[in-house]
């Protein structure tokens, strides 16, 4: 492993971002089940442009006596009874992540990584509840700072919704998908790097100049 640091280390002041996004049995962090934890750690191509570079799921049995109300399930299709899940619990599922995303912190050059969500304080309050939870003390997310890509498509495409600002941005967005982690996850990925990039060649920002 080199100790040079690579360009995505410069661009968000020593933060390498990674999109995250949760299925959950409610609204509340302290006692509703984490269902579905999906994450995309982000990268710069060689041309400096912001891009996906990793993806990461787990389907996640909820903790013992965890509340999961009827109608997040009914929102979201998830059946957490459906042994095809193949789900973990779910300190394997941020063990393994939080160890992907420490060890990507340590390859690029970068300090911590922070949290990229559409709605980004409800996925970073479940997260920090979760990881509280299971005694993890290695998490590799800032403590509180976050990129809400809901702000962010609000100001660049006048939609804070994710579907309607994926369909302004031109991106696809397949309704029947929605509401599943890693689909979720991986569009906001997408609609994120675009946002980025787009700033870029307005002249917003030229870091590698």
């Amino acid at each position: 492993m080199s100790n040079a640091k690579e360009p995505i280390a410069d661009r968000f002041r020593g933060y390498l971002p990674v999109v995250v996004d949760l299925e959950t049995g409610g609204f509340n962090a302290a006692t509703d089940a984490l269902l579905e934890f999906a994450a995309v750690i982000l990268d710069m191509d060689d041309k400096g442009r912001l891009v996906p570079f990793e993806k990461h799921f787990f389907n996640v049995d909820p903790f013992p006596g965890a509340n999961i109300e009827a109608a997040s399930l009914e929102f979201t299709g998830i059946d957490p009874d459906n042994p095809l899940r193949n789900a973990v619990p779910e300190e394997e599922a941020l063990s393994e992540i939080f160890r992907a995303v420490r060890q990507r912190i340590r390859d690029t050059g970068c300090q911590r990584a922070i949290m990229v969500a559409h709605n980004a304080s409800f996925d970073h309050g479940f997260l920090k509840a979760a990881a509280e939870r299971c005694n993890i003390k290695r998490d590799p997310f800032h403590p509180f700072s976050t990129f809400d890509t809901a702000t962010l498509c609000g100001l660049a495409f006048g939609q804070t919704v994710l579907a309607r600002a994926c369909g302004v941005a031109g991106i696809s967005f397949d309704a029947n998908q929605a509401h599943s982690a890693i689909y979720d996850c991986d569009k906001t990925a997408q609609i994120f790097c675009q946002i980025v990039n787009r700033w870029e060649d307005l002249g917003g920002l030229n870091y590698l100049a």
